[in-house]
């Protein structure tokens, strides 16, 4: 039996760099690895610094759908 997924959304449209990134992170902090966030971004460099930042620290970062100028993202906590 798949262990339930809780998924908490933030919208961060219209939000700039690096502020996007900041409260993504802070918004992680706060998940357990059970848990996931689904967040809203605006395409192009807010995408960018959010996917790579959040990449390098180690989540799990897949797009699971768009708009013709944002993205909706699934992050997952990593266990390290």
């Amino acid at each position: 039996m798949k262990p339930d997924l809780s998924t908490i959304s933030i919208d961060l449209r219209g939000t700039p760099c690096p502020v996007n990134y900041v409260r993504c992170t802070l918004a992680l902090e706060e998940l357990s690895m059970n848990e996931c966030l689904d967040v809203y971004l605006d395409k192009g460099e807010p995408e960018e610094m959010v996917v790579n930042g959040l990449r390098n620290q180690g989540y799990y970062v897949k797009m699971i759908n768009e708009g013709s100028t944002w993205i909706r993202l699934m992050v997952v906590r990593s266990a390290g």
